[in-house]
């Protein structure tokens, strides 16, 4: 029997073949993907669903593995076919030997800002011009995309325009395809088990649709431009290396118009929302507490793992149908490595050095925390008040700080500013955040 025990939801790996399944049993073959429904009463065993064939049935808990984490490499390629700026030459050099539907994309020499898809048919290679106007993609003027990504998958269906469907992609040299590697650690989930339903966020990358996979309610992050969805695959990485109560669990990965983010679905919204809709009547400090308390934990366990955030902040906490906090959109480093560009940065969240000198650490994660108490005891409301971005930076250099939101335990106001030590080595850690707010909630539950 594995130690190993999985909550309804998980998503695991079958280690070998199971083909002559006994009654009630599920059959499957190494490397299936299966969904545990629950733990069956007795050691060891699980009901589950097989995410291909749909069927339900027992299997032994010494047959599952969890799926592996994805090494966040730049070399992992949502497009391993892109070339990037190669001559017409290079690319039938690459084509060779001929072999009808193998391809290529490169940028077009002659047409800045346009593409080419060079395909090998009939041991010729033939190209085909790419023209992309007001953010879309066509070859013949009927069919438009709205990515490359998409209009590769669409001729792999169809071979509409071109010559022949597309069969075989020619990976750029050291790439490696992003859809192998998502399915071989278990990964990549069947676009046909998703049915996709209204929109319940927005972000700046793109929409947060609520959804089903085989029966579950998740939550779907689609992510439609190609550069964007690349960046996004760190972040999916990321997502593959953790999983803790209080983080917000990835099922896993749809490649198909971009990228989805396939989410556990968070009923209650996130933590601005939800305390500016209910306010002091119905949100007592004891809860608003264990929404600290739970963030701290989640972060606590980040910081274990060396990841850094980045963009902690109320507005990134989601709340489960049984109140519980989890951190949402960590991995995404949302500022170039150079710190190009600054502008992007959420001001008033990041810490001092993060804005100066682009020193992301888990220390700024902690000066974000701070913000994100002080969002909590004021019920949602704007940090600094009727600042300008501009006006804050100057003033906390000055030394200034907010005052502490009405009717915040002092202890709590204490947390906040030992948050905001302009010295990041004397901020506390997420551990030291964790027990001084498990030692408040005591007190509290004690009067």
């Amino acid at each position: 029997m594995s130690g190993k025990h999985w909550p309804p939801g998980t998503q695991c790996v079958t280690k070998h073949d199971h083909t002559k399944p006994k009654p009630r049993e599920l059959a499957f073959r190494k490397g299936d993907m299966v969904t545990i429904i629950e733990a069956v009463e007795g050691k060891g065993w699980y009901r589950a669903r097989h995410n291909e064939t749909g069927q339900e049935g027992l299997l032994a808990a010494s047959t599952l593995r969890e799926r592996g984490a994805i090494r966040v490499d730049p070399k992992l390629s949502l497009m391993p076919w892109f070339h990037g700026k190669i001559s017409g030459v290079e690319a039938v050099q690459e084509l060779q030997p001929p072999e009808d539907g193998l391809f290529l994309v490169r940028e077009s020499v002659r047409h800045p800002g346009d593409y080419v898809l060079c395909v090998s048919f009939a041991k010729e290679v033939i190209h085909y011009r790419v023209v992309h106007e007001e953010n879309t993609l066509s070859i013949d003027s009927q069919q438009y995309f709205s990515n490359l990504i998409d209009m590769i998958e669409h001729y792999m269906k169809e071979q509409g325009a071109i010559c022949t469907k597309l069969v075989k992609p020619k990976p750029k040299s050291g790439m490696k395809s992003a859809e192998e590697e998502l399915a071989k650690a278990g990964w990549l989930l069947n676009l046909k088990h998703l049915t996709l339903g209204d929109r319940i966020g927005q972000g700046e990358f793109g929409d947060v649709l609520q959804g089903e996979y085989m029966g579950q309610r998740v939550a779907v992050k689609n992510i439609k431009c190609d550069v964007t969805a690349q960046a996004f695959l760190s972040e999916t990485a990321a997502m593959t290396k953790v999983r803790h109560k209080n983080l917000v669990c990835l099922l896993g990965v749809i490649l198909h118009n971009g990228l989805y983010i396939v989410m556990e679905f968070m009923s209650k919204g996130n933590l601005v929302n939800f305390l500016r809709t209910r306010g002091r009547a119905l949100v007592p400090t004891q809860q608003l507490l264990l929404f600290a308390l739970d963030v701290a934990q989640g972060m606590d366990y980040l910081e274990s793992k060396k990841l850094v955030h980045r963009d902690l902040a109320a507005r990134n906490i989601l709340i489960s149908e049984e109140n519980v906090a989890k951190v949402s959109d960590f991995g995404l480093a949302r500022v170039n490595p150079k710190g190009a560009d600054a502008t992007l940065l959420p001001v008033k969240w990041t810490a001092p050095e993060a804005l100066k000198h682009n020193k992301f650490s888990s220390k700024s994660d902690v000066w974000s925390y701070g913000i994100l108490l002080w969002e909590t005891f004021s019920f949602g409301r704007a940090p600094y008040p009727k600042l300008a971005l501009k006006e804050v930076t100057e003033l906390l250099e000055q030394g200034y700080r907010m005052d502490p939101p009405e009717g915040c335990p002092p202890p709590v106001y204490a947390l906040m500013k030992s948050c905001w030590e302009l010295e990041p080595g004397k901020r506390p850690s997420f551990k030291k955040l964790t027990e001084k707010l498990q030692k408040e909630l005591k007190h509290l539950r004690d009067i």
